[in-house]
């Protein structure tokens, strides 16, 4: 049985307006993402170890009693041993979201997003997606009732496409990459088809993203001083660092914030130019090429919160090789037994990089944060392996 929520309202995340939670909504009026609030006085107690999803987080999350769920969340922490002392780092450790179902984290954004989409009466569900959302959102979308329609990249691997195909879901393949699907999401949204659950255009599955936040706090004392998370949407990255906002704020937390390190690839990296250049918003980024498909995101909709994010952590955002993102599939796999997507192995480009530069040391207690399984990435698993 899951905790009555606590969920009050909704805040505009650049002008502060605010909102019921009454209806459906996409974004503010002014264009930028809303946020969910919650009433925290008196401040919920942490529950009791020992649970088995990210539910149990019930009075911080949005629901109205009945939640679709499939298990998601609470996915295993461990030491990288093997790999760290290949590295020269004595305290990495990382967090495997391919044990969610969908084997992704998107299971806890789609979960959250699909049960208040269902509350608050919804009739059908899209999105745009270059991977794993399109599936996750089939699944939960078939477990509530709902229709799905996918909208996706026509490059994109075909498990991901058979992945939503099996759960019930509508798929289209267009000759564009991702933010150009979310515009045709947009389209029939505003027609009428179906509700848009696009990446940070409703405020709900960045609150089943916020668990990662939660988990990492109850799995790892001491915390972590940097997290290493793969950047497209950047929705993950952002809802850990408003779960930290909120531990603090309820008394969960007196432990230094961990520094939040958005990891991109050279084929595209908008975040990583706006952070280098100090802008708050990031430009498009022209020409997006790389197999981590994840993270070809040419313009998100969370940039100027993905950038506030990092910077309010004293992070960074740092960029890695193609090359170097399949050296590090194997390493994960090859060294950890951890099942490494093209993502998982950018973070270990990225903690080679920083490692090279300094900026973290023998010492750091550093988390990658893994999002997903290899399984669906047949093209780069078959470069990483030399099949190619």
């Amino acid at each position: 049985m899951t905790s009555p929520s606590r969920l009050s309202h909704l805040e505009c995340s650049a002008c502060e307006a605010t909102a019921d939670i009454d209806g459906l909504r996409n974004l503010c009026d002014c264009g930028a993402p809303w946020l969910a609030r919650y009433d925290i006085d008196p401040a919920p107690r942490k529950p009791p170890p020992g649970g088995n999803s990210m539910w149990r987080y019930g009075e911080l999350l949005p629901h109205r009693g009945a939640v679709i769920s499939l298990g998601e969340g609470m996915t295993p922490v461990s030491r990288l041993p093997r790999l760290g002392a290949s590295l020269g780092m004595a305290n990495l450790w990382a967090k495997d979201e391919s044990q969610n179902p969908t084997t992704s984290f998107k299971a806890r954004g789609l979960s959250a997003a699909v049960t208040m989409a269902k509350a608050l009466g919804a009739k059908a569900l899209a999105l745009p997606t270059a991977g794993n959302a399109g599936g996750a959102l089939a699944a939960y979308g078939a477990r509530a009732g709902l229709p799905v329609h996918v909208f996706m990249p026509a490059d994109t691997p075909e498990p991901f496409e058979l992945e939503a195909r099996l759960h019930g879901a509508e798929v289209t393949r267009l000759d564009a990459l991702i933010d150009e699907c979310g515009a045709r999401v947009k389209e029939g949204a505003n027609e009428g088809r179906w509700f848009d659950v696009s990446t940070l255009k409703e405020p709900y599955r960045l609150e089943g993203k916020k668990t990662m936040g939660f988990e990492i706090a109850e799995q790892l004392d001491p915390l972590p001083e940097v997290v290493l998370y793969p950047t497209g949407g950047g929705t993950g990255l952002i809802g850990i660092a408003k779960a930290f906002e909120e531990m603090r704020a309820m008394g969960w937390l007196d432990a230094a914030t961990p520094k939040l390190v958005a990891v991109q690839m050279d084929g595209c990296a908008p975040m990583v130019r706006a952070f280098e250049s100090g802008a708050e918003r990031a430009v498009r980024w022209e020409g997006a090429q790389t197999l981590a498909y994840g993270l070809r995101v040419p313009q998100a909709v969370g940039d100027r919160l993905i950038l506030s994010s990092v910077r309010d952590s004293g992070g960074r955002a740092v960029s890695v090789a193609e090359g170097a993102m399949f050296d590090g599939m194997r390493s994960l796999a090859g060294l950890e037994g951890i099942s490494a997507s093209p993502e998982a192995g950018a973070l270990v480009a990225a903690a080679i990089r920083l490692r090279e530069e300094e900026w973290i040391d023998a010492s750091t207690r550093v988390l990658l944060l893994c999002t997903g399984s290899w399984h669906k990435y047949l093209d780069a698993a078959r470069v990483a392996v030399g099949r190619v």
